[in-house]
């Protein structure tokens, strides 16, 4: 019987899911899941993906980031309690997990000792996809949360970092990204009607509110809770920002509130293109290679490969054309994208 396959990144705030169906992506989906709260959060988040799916008879292929919260004791109670939650959740199914380096292992043969190389790896399974695909690159996924930058050279993944204190430390890995990133968190100080001001050390407004404001925001993409619990508008989140500097906010001055977002938004990008330009720094790559960008963020990465002279090529456009009936692209959710099809490749008869 034909099988279908499902890519799964379970991130710590949202999961995604991307299927493939007679060898192209039909379905992209993203569905958030705050897991710090509980495990039931991932239960309703694959329970609703698997609800709206197409086809039936599905190989699963897993990767992950949500291991991190603060739910778990350490990762390697996160990796194994996602991992039996994920065989609870498809009984029946055949459940393949990501372990990096070590490819994609049947879950009934992972041990504790891969626990390492399946936490947070689903960086290194997009990567190495766009690296195959391309051979050289500069592949950077700027998500909601966090921003992925990884040297691609002949085919392969220069990755200097392997866990995410390795990759802070290489700064493959920036924890900034365009939806739950507090503002605060971006910049310390701003400018205001051309005056530098000190921002507040305070929960009042995240990148979401910035990028809303600006109007680069796919409000399909923010799935998170505003800061005050308040309405997702470019009013409110003006009103928002407004509190950063300590000020009222009134309609009429929305322009103001626009350049001071924009602002904020170029320290953002300045970060990430710092990033960028030390990886580029650390290996020679030829000046066509392209900037590939992926992630719900990757506008920005469109901006910087402008701004560093490069091409820009969009993730999605290394799959196969296909009708995707979702409102979510393969570039939205590269890493379950790639999963699904490193699993495909494995299993050529499926798909």
């Amino acid at each position: 019987m034909q099988a279908n396959i499902i890519g799964w990144d379970i991130g710590g705030a949202h999961v995604k899911a991307a299927v493939i169906s007679s060898g192209k992506i039909v379905a992209v989906y993203q569905q958030p899941c705050p897991l710090w709260k509980g495990l039931d959060q991932l239960q309703h988040a694959v329970n609703a993906i698997m609800q709206e799916s197409v086809g039936s008879h599905f190989l699963h292929a897993v990767t992950m980031t949500g291991e991190l919260v603060d739910l778990f004791d350490n990762r390697d109670d996160g990796v194994k309690r996602i991992i039996q939650t994920m065989i609870d959740l498809l009984p029946g199914a055949e459940i393949l997990v990501f372990a990096g380096r070590q490819g994609l292992l049947p879950s009934s043969r992972i041990e504790i000792g891969h626990s390492m190389a399946i936490a947070s790896a689903n960086w290194l399974v997009s990567a190495s996809f766009a690296a195959q695909k391309l051979g050289n690159g500069l592949f950077v996924d700027c998500g909601s949360t966090t921003t992925d930058i990884l040297l691609l050279k002949e085919g392969q993944v220069l990755a200097e970092g392997y866990t995410d204190y390795q990759r802070l430390l290489s700064e493959e890995l920036i924890y900034t990204g365009i939806v739950r990133t507090a503002v605060m968190a971006v910049a310390q100080t701003a400018l205001d009607q051309g005056k530098k001001i000190g921002l507040m050390a305070e929960y009042f407004a995240t990148m979401a509110d910035v990028y809303r404001v600006t109007g680069e925001l796919n409000e399909a993409h923010d799935q998170t809770e505003t800061a005050d619990g308040a309405e997702k508008t470019v009013l409110a989140s003006a009103r928002r920002l407004s509190r950063m500097i300590g000020c009222d906010f009134y309609p009429y001055e929305l322009p103001r509130w626009r350049e001071f977002a924009e602002n904020i938004r170029a320290r953002q990008i300045q970060h990430i293109q710092r990033g960028c330009e030390t990886r580029l720094f650390r290996h020679e790559l030829a000046q066509d290679s392209p900037l590939i960008g992926a992630g719900v963020g990757r506008f920005l990465v469109k901006r910087i490969a402008l701004t560093l002279g490069r091409p820009y090529l969009d993730f999605s456009e290394l799959f196969p054309a296909a009708e995707i009936h979702s409102g979510m692209t393969t570039a939205d959710c590269a890493p379950a994208a790639a999963i699904a099809y490193l699993a495909e490749k494995m299993n050529p008869a499926i798909g």
